[in-house]
Protein backbone atom coordinates (compact mmCIF):
# COMPACT_ATOMS: atom_id res chain seq x y z
CA UNK A 1 0.00 0.00 0.00
CA UNK A 2 1.14 3.45 -1.12
CA UNK A 3 -0.12 7.22 0.80
CA UNK A 4 0.57 10.42 -0.41
CA UNK A 5 3.38 12.42 1.18
CA UNK A 6 1.11 14.30 2.94
CA UNK A 7 -1.03 12.21 4.31
CA UNK A 8 -1.18 11.86 8.24
CA UNK A 9 -2.76 9.30 9.97
CA UNK A 10 -3.90 9.57 13.59
CA UNK A 11 -4.16 6.86 16.25
CA UNK A 12 -6.10 6.69 19.23
CA UNK A 13 -6.28 3.92 21.62
CA UNK A 14 -9.00 3.30 23.83
CA UNK A 15 -7.76 1.80 27.06
CA UNK A 16 -10.86 -0.53 29.47
CA UNK A 17 -10.18 -2.75 32.01
CA UNK A 18 -10.90 -6.62 31.12
CA UNK A 19 -12.94 -7.37 33.60
CA UNK A 20 -15.26 -5.47 36.27
CA UNK A 21 -16.66 -7.86 39.03
CA UNK A 22 -19.31 -6.50 41.50
CA UNK A 23 -22.03 -8.50 43.86
CA UNK A 24 -25.67 -7.62 43.06
CA UNK A 25 -26.41 -4.67 45.20
CA UNK A 26 -23.30 -3.54 45.05
CA UNK A 27 -21.13 -0.68 42.99
CA UNK A 28 -18.91 -0.80 39.76
CA UNK A 29 -16.40 1.54 38.18
CA UNK A 30 -15.76 1.13 34.67
CA UNK A 31 -12.83 2.85 33.52
CA UNK A 32 -11.85 4.62 29.79
CA UNK A 33 -8.70 5.87 29.31
CA UNK A 34 -8.20 7.72 25.79
CA UNK A 35 -4.51 8.34 24.40
CA UNK A 36 -5.10 11.46 22.99
CA UNK A 37 -7.85 14.00 24.67
CA UNK A 38 -11.59 14.30 23.06
CA UNK A 39 -12.92 16.47 21.02
CA UNK A 40 -15.21 18.90 23.50
CA UNK A 41 -13.78 17.30 26.39
CA UNK A 42 -16.44 14.92 26.54
CA UNK A 43 -17.07 13.62 23.60
CA UNK A 44 -17.05 10.08 24.69
CA UNK A 45 -19.91 7.30 24.94
CA UNK A 46 -20.41 4.41 26.56
CA UNK A 47 -22.75 1.20 25.40
CA UNK A 48 -23.76 -1.92 26.56
CA UNK A 49 -23.87 -5.33 25.02
CA UNK A 50 -25.94 -8.13 26.49
CA UNK A 51 -24.56 -11.53 25.18
CA UNK A 52 -26.52 -12.07 22.04
CA UNK A 53 -27.52 -8.23 21.45
CA UNK A 54 -26.97 -5.20 20.00
CA UNK A 55 -25.04 -2.69 21.73
CA UNK A 56 -27.74 -0.33 23.60
CA UNK A 57 -26.40 3.52 24.21
CA UNK A 58 -26.01 4.41 27.80
CA UNK A 59 -24.41 7.61 28.12
CA UNK A 60 -23.75 10.84 25.53
CA UNK A 61 -21.37 13.54 26.19
CA UNK A 62 -19.75 11.49 28.64
CA UNK A 63 -22.51 12.13 31.47
CA UNK A 64 -25.93 12.30 29.19
CA UNK A 65 -28.11 9.44 30.21
CA UNK A 66 -29.60 8.21 26.97
CA UNK A 67 -33.36 7.96 26.98
CA UNK A 68 -34.91 5.18 28.53
CA UNK A 69 -31.67 4.65 30.73
CA UNK A 70 -32.01 4.38 34.71
CA UNK A 71 -30.48 6.99 37.12
CA UNK A 72 -28.02 4.23 38.36
CA UNK A 73 -25.76 4.36 35.06
CA UNK A 74 -23.60 7.74 35.68
CA UNK A 75 -21.23 8.45 33.43
CA UNK A 76 -18.42 11.44 34.40
CA UNK A 77 -14.89 12.45 33.33
CA UNK A 78 -12.95 14.70 30.57
CA UNK A 79 -10.51 15.13 27.84
CA UNK A 80 -9.02 11.64 28.03
CA UNK A 81 -9.99 9.74 31.65
CA UNK A 82 -13.44 8.49 32.28
CA UNK A 83 -15.78 6.82 34.22
CA UNK A 84 -18.84 4.53 34.04
CA UNK A 85 -20.75 3.83 37.53
CA UNK A 86 -23.15 1.58 38.02
CA UNK A 87 -25.14 2.04 41.28
CA UNK A 88 -27.06 -1.06 43.21
CA UNK A 89 -25.55 -3.50 40.57
CA UNK A 90 -28.41 -6.03 39.23
CA UNK A 91 -27.93 -9.29 37.83
CA UNK A 92 -29.34 -8.03 34.11
CA UNK A 93 -26.40 -5.50 34.38
CA UNK A 94 -23.35 -8.60 33.25
CA UNK A 95 -22.74 -7.11 29.93
CA UNK A 96 -19.89 -6.30 28.07
CA UNK A 97 -19.18 -2.30 28.12
CA UNK A 98 -18.03 -0.28 25.69
CA UNK A 99 -16.61 3.69 25.43
CA UNK A 100 -16.74 5.18 21.78
CA UNK A 101 -14.83 8.45 21.81
CA UNK A 102 -14.87 11.31 19.38
CA UNK A 103 -11.77 13.02 18.04
CA UNK A 104 -11.53 16.48 15.82
CA UNK A 105 -8.58 16.32 13.66
CA UNK A 106 -7.36 18.50 10.04
CA UNK A 107 -11.16 19.63 10.00
CA UNK A 108 -12.40 16.04 10.36
CA UNK A 109 -14.53 14.33 12.68
CA UNK A 110 -12.47 10.88 13.75
CA UNK A 111 -14.77 7.87 16.02
CA UNK A 112 -13.38 5.25 17.43
CA UNK A 113 -15.12 1.57 16.74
Amino acid sequence: LSSPANYTTHKYELTQPGAVRSAVGNSATISCRTSQNVYSSNYLAWYQQRDGETPKLLIYWASTRASGIQGRFTGSGSNSDFTLTISGVQAEDAAVYYCQSGHYINSQYVFTQ
